[in-house]
């Protein structure tokens, strides 16, 4: 038999994001100077009345002598708390409706403002307890009433108290006052809400932390929007990703980890027990040893171009959605393409050392134009083809080879060998993905072929080039100028030293992985696979994934949405329906695609319907994860 439950929620800073007489300040306040002065001493009583410093009593007292507030000011402050109502709060309405009998709001705020918030979630008025507003004969806001219970020392505890109410009673609040209910003995459970602010004078007496409402439903295991609290899912950020990264799983309520540099795979699996979301770059390698260390990993996110660093096979079997950001910067590589070939046609990296040392070597030899010149692209992918562009732009004769047959932009002409390609070109420049059959593309018998006195980058992949190979014709003066920005062996950070054959060397610009590393490339890649990461965690969709199924779905409205990956055998959605079917379940719509590996069904049913169904598809042979979003 279960006990009946009564829900004690506290206003300013729980039920919304703000205390209201700091948003009543701003209101009433219009010099802008005497505001702030204003505004940050009644924010430094409030802490002091929430902490339990000073009794709430006093807080009031001192905080409305400070106010200069009007009956009139109260609408305008009623309207701005309508838009601040916590996320958590505004997606739970159900929550608030079918409890709606015993939720209780208390606050040592004002009735004036705060019954007509709460009753945009169904929270009924005479379940409000608050103190009331005096006012004189033109409107002014005088005081408080004194009279009302909430004014004395523990008035809280008191109200609710008077109340006898049967049952179990939680509470759920942001301040000392809240906690003061359960230390009383009248509450059973006390929640520290720290959606909005977290006081650690508060949290150290909570029974259970909660960072959002939806967190305080799920341990209680009651009606939630979410199947799971966004706060429980826990990122994992390496290799100094883009702040807007962090900020935007942190706005969405997740729990973030940042962690300097790469990891060695000892280090990353014991970091990746509790992590649902990996955010990394090119050093940190994800192999089948760390993937088995993630029980609880949804996603990955590779914040470059490449995915060689990452087991994408065991991803897939595991059901691990993985995404890269393959366009984001594209720009940045080709810029830096075209101002090293400029720079060593002109044999500035030379002229620029010797000036170092004092030498004015002011001469025209060995310094040519662009223009005219035939540029050898290896690799006509997003970066080969747009530097294609650019460079014929300036005038030079483009030529580009490909193991796949690529569409010429402009007047770019196709080679249909790398030998054809590294015979007439005059600059060779690599543009090639990081697959192992690449590896040493460019060696002693390639380098042969080409032409004397050409130039040669690799802003590609590290492997792809015969680094001695390189130095020796270097050296030799075959090549007469050379860019390399990607090396065999790359240090884990920025203390470790760099060790190459090609240091010292003439005319040989290096460069520390930095083709796609500008500010304005870095900042698209944190908005661009955060936003696929947390589609995915939200909505189930894998559009644009490297290893997924793509599917780009409709929101989801007025259904609950049961995602099922499984091994891509005959017949599993045969058994998903008929599981549905069995259990009389309404589909609403149904999205089913397939790669080699898995298939990836997506079905929305109605709200209604015996949730051990979940349990059911779970239990599906070849099954490898399912969740219900809500």
């Amino acid at each position: 038999m279960s006990t009946h439950k009564h829900f004690i929620i506290d206003f300013d800073s729980t039920f919304t994001k703000v205390e209201a007489l700091d948003e009543l300040c701003a209101i009433c306040i219009p010099d802008p100077v005497r505001r702030q002065k204003v505004l940050a001493e009644i924010q430094r009583i409030t802490d002091l009345g929430m902490e339990g410093e000073i009794p709430l009593v006093d807080s009031l007292d001192q905080r409305l002598a400070l106010l200069s507030a009007n009956r009139e000011h109260l609408d305008t402050l009623i309207e701005h708390l309508r838009g601040q109502i916590s996320e958590s709060f505004k997606h739970n309405k159900a929550f608030f409706e079918a409890f709606k009998d015993d939720i209780y709001i208390i606050s040592n705020g004002f009735k004036e403002f705060i019954v007509p918030i709460v009753r945009e979630l169904g929270v009924k008025p005479e379940n409000v307890f608050a103190n009331s507003f005096t006012y004189d004969e033109n409107g002014n806001i005088t005081g408080f009433d004194r009279d009302n219970v909430l004014t004395q020392n523990q008035g809280k505890a008191k109200q609710i108290k008077s109340l006898n109410l049967p049952g179990e009673v939680y509470v759920i609040g942001d301040g000392y006052t809240d906690y003061e209910i359960k230390e009383a003995g009248i509450a059973d459970k006390f929640y520290a809400f720290t959606e909005n602010v977290s006081r650690d004078s508060v949290v150290g007496k909570a029974d259970h932390v909660t960072p959002s409402l939806d967190e305080f439903l799920y341990v209680n295991k009651l009606p939630s929007a979410l199947s799971y609290p966004k706060n429980r899912i826990k990122v994992l950020v390496l290799e100094g990703i883009h702040e807007r990264a962090i900020n935007m799983f942190r706005q969405e309520g997740y729990q973030v980890e940042v962690v300097a540099g790469a990891l060695e795979e000892d280090e990353l699996c014991e970091q990746l027990h509790d992590v649902a979301i990996l955010c990394i770059r090119s050093k940190t390698q994800l192999t089948a040893k760390a993937i088995a260390a993630a029980p609880r990993l949804m996603a990955v996110g590779a914040f470059c171009i490449g995915t060689n660093q990452i087991d994408l096979q065991t991803c897939t079997e595991r059901g691990i959605v993985v995404f890269n950001a393959p366009y984001s910067n594209t720009r940045s590589v080709v810029e830096m393409a075209i101002g090293e070939i400029i720079m060593l046609s002109r044999g500035l990296v030379e002229k620029s050392n010797r000036l170092h040392e004092g030498e004015w070597d002011k001469s025209a030899k060995g310094s040519n134009e662009i223009r005219g010149k035939k540029l050898g692209i290896i690799g006509y992918g997003n970066i080969g083809s747009q530097l294609s562009v650019l460079a014929e732009s300036l005038g030079m004769e483009v030529y580009f080879y490909d193991v796949v047959d690529k569409l010429a932009l402009g007047n770019a002409k196709v080679c249909h060998s790398l030998a054809e390609l590294l015979a007439l070109a005059d600059i060779v420049t690599l543009h090639v993905d990081g697959r192992a059959s690449n590896k040493n593309i460019i060696g002693p018998k390639e380098f042969e072929l080409m032409k004397p006195g050409v130039l040669f980058l690799n802003l590609a992949r590290g492997h792809v080039v015969d680094i001695e190979a390189l130095a020796e014709n270097i050296k030799s003066g075959k090549i007469r100028g050379c860019a390399v920005d990607v090396f065999p062996y790359e240090p884990k950070n920025n203390q470790e030293r760099f060790e190459s054959a090609l240091r010292g060397l003439p005319n040989t610009l290096l460069s520390p992985h930095v083709g796609g590393s500008t500010e304005e490339a870095q900042e698209n890649i944190a908005q661009y696979v955060p936003s696929k990461m947390i589609d995915y965690v939200n909505t189930g969709g894998s559009y644009n994934s490297v290893n997924f199924p793509n599917l780009q779905l409709p929101a989801l409205r007025n259904a609950h949405r049961l995602i099922h990956i499984h091994r891509n055998v005959p017949g599993i959605l045969a058994k998903i329906n008929n599981t549905l079917a069995e259990n009389q379940i309404n589909i609403l719509g149904q999205y089913l695609k397939t790669n080699e590996t898995i298939g990836y069904v997506i079905t929305d049913v109605d709200t209604k319907y015996d949730r051990s169904v979940i349990q059911q598809l779970k239990q599906i042979p070849d099954t490898i994860k399912s969740r219900t979003l809500y």
